[in-house]
């Protein structure tokens, strides 16, 4: 009988207790711990960017529009990006309206330009006329000057005097109107050839235009795949869209052959990269495929990109390997290698405390932590390099103990801490 009253109260006696301590457990802290470690470490800048053909070449609009008053050209039709085309394929069509309406301007011109050709040669063969009557008018009083004078022989020397000025004037005025004539004769051709030559500039704007108007229906200029033309914000040409005259490029024909990814660094990392840095990439459609690369090219200005927080500056890196897997616009992931030690003497970042400037961890030296200073090096993403302050058999607190008063100091040597 006791034994059975026994059992069951050393049973509800565990269960308490059991209870009480996971209860009283609960409340109290767990510490963890980490040990420095020796081994490689990589200081890297991981960014996500976008392939794009190293070479490649340009599928333009009309050339030339601008002379035209034109500034954009709208889309009508495309086919399809990816498109594979030969030489001399259709790729698309832009509307003429506008340049429609500035040939119909000019062909007014050139309507205006002929009649005042036309109007010219009338004006310069009626006046011209005038004056070669005028000139044979002059001979004949001339001649009849001549007889005066010769008749005047008979004459007092009073009336042989004025028919000899008679005869000079009349001969001195008709040497001027052949000079007169000869002049307008020039000022006629003169006249002829300014507006035959703004006859001709109209012309040639109606053949110049009429040749653009060809180039809006857009052909491929060689064999290849067809890329549209990415805008500012980094969408894709569409249709109802509109390119300028300034850069009328509406796709290209990329050279798969050499591929880079394009990517961009935010402005705290860039001061780390540099050209010639090697680059691990990855392929967000094909995780399991690894390439390597090179840093090609970096920005010197920064700019403010959509989805991005602040100001980021424009990294290229140009792909080591040929792969027909790789297709203009795949994400990549790049790891720019910025900086590679063998072996080091490294912790977790959040093994390290900052006070007052200078860098601390927390040792566990039997029950009670003690607070040592450290010299860092260099810092990744995860983890820091130690100098000085620790070795591999420490145990170091990853959190801040909980009572940090009156804990012990141990501070590095002045000639340490500054070698």
């Amino acid at each position: 009988m006791q034994k059975k009253i026994l059992i069951p109260t050393i049973i509800v006696i565990l269960v308490s207790a059991s209870w009480y301590l996971t209860r009283g457990g609960s409340t109290e802290t767990v510490d963890l711990f980490t040990s420095p470690a020796i081994g490689e470490f990589v200081v890297d800048v991981t960014t996500t960017g976008e392939l794009r053909a190293k070479n490649s070449q340009e599928i333009n609009g009309p050339r030339g529009v601008r002379e035209f008053r034109v500034n954009n050209m709208r889309v009508q039709r495309l086919i399809p990006e990816g498109t594979i085309v030969k030489e001399g394929d259709f790729v698309a069509e832009l509307d003429r309206s506008e340049i429609m309406g500035k040939l119909q301007d000019v062909q007014l011109d050139l309507q205006s330009a002929q009649s005042q050709v036309t109007q010219a040669q009338l004006d310069s063969t009626l006046e011209l006329s005038q004056a070669r009557d005028n000139l044979i008018n002059l001979e004949f009083a001339l001649e009849e000057r001549q007889i005066e004078l010769d008749q005047s022989k008979y004459e007092s020397p009073a009336v042989q005097r004025q028919a000899e000025i008679e005869l000079d004037k009349a001969r001195r005025q008709l040497a001027q109107e052949r000079k007169n004539y000869q002049t307008k004769v020039l000022q006629a051709e003169a006249k002829l050839s300014e507006v035959e030559a703004e006859l001709t500039k109209k012309q040639n704007e109606i053949n110049r235009i009429q040749e653009l108007m060809g180039q809006f229906t857009v052909y491929a200029p060689d064999q290849g795949m067809v890329i549209y033309r990415r805008n500012w914000d980094g969408s894709k040409i569409t249709e109802g869209e509109q390119i300028s005259a300034w850069n009328p490029v509406v796709a290209e024909l990329p050279d798969f052959t050499v591929m880079e990814s394009v990517t961009y660094v935010n402005e705290v990392d860039i001061q780390k990269v540099e050209v010639g840095q090697k680059v691990q990439i990855g392929l967000d459609a094909v995780p399991d495929k690894k390439l390597t690369g090179q840093v090609t090219e970096v920005a010197n200005i920064g700019e403010q990109r959509k989805n991005y927080d602040s100001k980021v500056f424009e990294v290229t890196i140009v792909i080591n390997e040929s792969d027909s897997l790789l297709r203009p616009a795949m994400t990549t992931s790049n790891k720019i290698m910025i900086e590679r030690i063998d072996e080091a003497l490294q912790v977790p970042l959040e093994a390290v405390h900052a006070v007052d400037s200078l860098s601390f961890v927390f040792i566990k030296d039997g029950l009670s932590p003690v607070m040592q200073q450290v010299q860092l090096g260099l810092i990744n993403e995860n983890s820091v390099i130690i100098h000085r302050g620790v070795s591999t058999t420490d145990q170091l607190y990853l959190t801040m103990p909980s009572d940090t008063a009156g804990i012990r100091k141990n501070m590095l040597s002045e000639q340490l801490t500054q070698n």
